[in-house]
């Protein structure tokens, strides 16, 4: 798990290449809408790629992860069904309600039955390095979704260099972000996470949860704001000192949820004194969301070292998905 995390940057990079050279037909058009459908390390990438290009998309982009797709998807709809493996039951569902809708479908994968199904109904797809757990993988399934969106109309190219830009930022800053994750960690184990963070931020939070979950061992949960101070913030009512909160922030964050966050802050600090916040660093929103998804990657990492638990072991997903095959 070290040497994946710490070969984010690279990842990020490679998947430039990869997705330069993508071989996809005409891009047809122009769509009404576009719909991500993924699950777990496979789905997160359309989600952080749908927030961190929403306010150049020329249509609505939605994430599903599910069985099912909206029932606005039909032929002005572009699909982008995207599995690791090729094998997520889920996803092949989803994918097979789009060609009946009779949506424009593009698969992200890096084998498996989707890859398979892909090339014999003659489906635009990008194949991606496979062999790895799917959430160490995020770097080339979220660079494809971009290089996606700008084949088909919905983005334009400057996704490329601030990739670039920040992959660099990640590799010449690497010394300084894990020491900054093992000084957060030291302050985390032993205490229940709870994630915040401005709402255009929320899927870098729920990466982070998401790596907290399977690499750490560790229940936790994340809410945006300003949605939060609508419902959750009454909660705090019966917190704890056994809780810790991480805050993910921005300068660029919009100034009224910044007052938000410190009034969050001081009703917080009735209940438990460990609030963090992290601010991101970067010239780009690009640089800062892979900054904190980088950053994040690594406190999980730790954790798991602390813990002496395996970050790569994920038995009971792969019982559940045992027992489902049992199932006909």
């Amino acid at each position: 798990m070290y040497n994946l995390i710490d070969g984010f940057p690279r990842q990020l990079k490679e998947a430039l290449e990869i997705g330069r050279k993508a071989q996809l037909k005409a891009p047809g058009g122009p769509y009404s809408n576009v719909v991500v459908t993924g699950l777990g390390g496979s789905g997160i990438g359309g989600r952080i790629a749908a927030q961190l290009v929403h306010k150049e998309a020329k249509c609505p982009i939605e994430v599903y992860n599910n069985y099912y797709l909206p029932g606005y998807v039909n032929h002005k709809s572009l699909v982008i069904a995207c599995s690791y493996s090729g094998n997520t039951e889920e996803t092949l569902a989803a994918m097979e309600q789009a060609l009946a809708k009779g949506a424009r479908v593009c698969v992200i994968t890096s084998g498996g039955t989707m890859l398979e199904t892909a090339k014999a109904r003659g489906l635009d797809h990008v194949v991606i390095p496979g062999g790895n757990p799917p959430r160490t993988m995020l770097a080339y399934s979220l660079v494809q979704q971009f290089f996606v969106l700008h084949h088909f109309g919905i983005i334009g190219d400057g996704f490329e260099g601030a990739i670039k830009v920040a992959a660099d930022m990640l590799e010449r800053d690497k010394a300084e972000i894990q020491k900054a994750a093992q000084e957060l960690t030291a302050k985390l184990v032993g205490k229940r996470l709870v994630i915040y963070s401005e709402a255009s931020t929320e899927a870098v939070s729920i990466r982070f949860r998401q790596q907290v979950n399977e690499n750490s061992k560790e229940l936790c949960w994340h809410h945006a704001i300003p949605e939060m101070n609508h419902n959750e913030l009454v909660g705090w009512a019966g917190g704890s000192d056994q809780f810790a909160v991480v805050i993910f922030r921005h300068k660029e964050d919009l100034e009224r949820n910044q007052t938000r966050i410190e009034i969050n802050k001081e009703v917080i600090q009735r209940y438990t004194p460990h609030i963090h916040e992290v601010w991101s660093k970067g010239d780009t929103a690009f640089a800062r969301q892979l900054y904190l998804i980088n950053l994040g990657d690594w406190v999980s990492y730790y954790w798991a070292e602390k813990k002496g638990v395996d970050p790569i072991e994920i038995a009971v997903i792969n019982m559940l998905k045992g027992k489902l095959a049992e199932v006909k």
